[in-house]
């Protein structure tokens, strides 16, 4: 995998810091900005808001742009965003920054993942999506707790300008890893009409909608997971950090296993996952009274979770491979469509009296759920992949040989 995969993927554990740390920060930010608690959690939907309308905005607006212009440009907004926030004089400032950082992470996200795919050796668009989503992993192992001991120890600023430094040490990064690139000129260059074109594609969407329920399932119950471990497993507060890591630990041996399994097996790697996800929720919904239950069930559901990861990216690139930037685009805005919904379904789940563990059972079965559409997504992709009419001799079409399709996958 060549050295500038991994700086993207650095670039992302700057990003996934930012987009996470807030919830180890949210009493700090409201003590200081004289706001509540629920009002300083809407800097978390802020974000998530921006990265699902910032990454096809921004993927379309930077289409024909050089792409590593554009993603030195897009780490420069979102460094300015963090600083922004660190000096933040009110809280509109702040919410105000949080969304212009989603928007920038967001084309990130959307660029840096075409790109990653782009620089792969063949057969690896997997694994280099696995090294993206590692930063993720690592942030949530590191940047998440690291964030919220500095808030802690030095004010919530300052968890906000050791962010800003990350983005910078990622601009020297790419600036010196990531090769150069112009946009196809001529017949080839990119039009955005012609690429957009994907989205009449019915496999594309239900790409979307597998990628949605899995980020849905997942954190419908991370979001809750304190609670659940102090108030139904009995543990004290101070597991809660430890395990939290173990989830990130999890989530970081998910998806470098994810990654080699799903360019080999890409619908096995689907189903393993999310089957295994379903078993996982279910199973830490008739034991989370049971404290070493909730602990290891915890630390699988990271694995299970972000090793379906990979395979779900490398499908959408599968499907939309004529359009690999918005495609990427699209994979952020499902991911953070499922990282806004499930949060919200829980708490309705907790509303209506059902308890933590009535949070596992849905999430079970928002995961049951991509299941079954990853079975109707496998099918689908057998039924057009034979209706594919090759014109040629015999010969020619055993060897693979190129002719005429008379139907086409979609």
């Amino acid at each position: 995998m060549p050295l500038a995969v991994y700086v993207l993927g650095l670039s992302v554990f700057a990003l996934g810091t930012s987009e996470f740390m807030i919830a180890g920060l949210l009493q700090p930010i409201a003590r200081d900005m004289s706001v509540t608690i629920p009002q300083a959690g809407l800097l978390v939907s802020a974000f998530a808001i921006g990265m699902v309308v910032g990454a096809p905005v921004l993927a379309g607006a930077t289409l024909r742009l050089p792409r590593r212009t554009t993603l030195v440009s897009l780490l420069a907004v979102f460094g300015a965003g963090q600083v922004a926030g660190a000096l933040a004089p009110t809280y509109e400032v702040l919410f105000a920054s949080r969304v212009v950082s989603a928007l920038a992470c967001a084309g990130f996200w959307a660029v840096g993942a075409a790109v990653a795919v782009s620089l792969a050796p063949a057969g690896a668009k997997a694994k280099a999506m696995a090294v993206m989503i590692g930063g993720l992993s690592v942030a949530n192992v590191l940047g998440v707790p690291a964030g919220a001991l500095l808030g802690q120890h030095a004010g919530w600023r300052a968890a906000f300008w050791a962010v800003a430094l990350l983005a910078a040490v990622a601009v020297a990064g790419v600036l010196a890893l990531v090769p150069p690139t112009q946009p196809p000129t001529g017949a080839d260059r990119p039009v955005l009409r012609r690429e957009l074109r994907i989205y009449r594609d019915g496999q594309v969407w239900l790409a979307l909608v597998i990628t949605a329920l899995n980020a849905a399932a997942t954190f419908c119950l991370f979001s809750y997971l304190s609670p659940l471990l102090t108030d139904t497993a009995g543990l004290g507060e101070g597991w809660v950090p430890t395990v939290l890591a173990l989830y990130g630990v999890g989530a970081l041996i998910g998806a470098a296993l994810g990654g080699r399994v799903g360019d080999a097996h890409l619908f096995g790697a689907m189903y393993a996952g999310l089957a295994a996800t379903t078993a996982v929720l279910a199973l830490l919904a008739l034991t989370a009274h049971l404290p070493v239950a909730a602990v290891g069930l915890a630390l699988g559901l990271g694995v299970t979770s972000f090793f379906t990861a990979p395979a779900i990216n490398a499908r959408m690139f599968e499907v939309a491979g004529a359009a690999p930037t918005l495609a990427g685009a699209t994979t952020t805005s499902a991911f953070n469509i499922g990282n806004t919904l499930g949060p919200w379904i829980g708490g309705l789940v907790i509303t209506a009296g059902w308890g933590y563990t009535g949070v596992s059972w849905v999430s079970a079965l928002l995961a049951a759920a991509a299941v079954g559409a990853t079975v109707a997504a496998s099918r689908w992709h057998r039924r057009t992949a034979a209706s594919r009419v090759v014109a040629g001799s015999p010969a020619e079409a055993a060897a693979g040989a190129p002719g005429r399709v008379t139907e086409t996958a979609g």
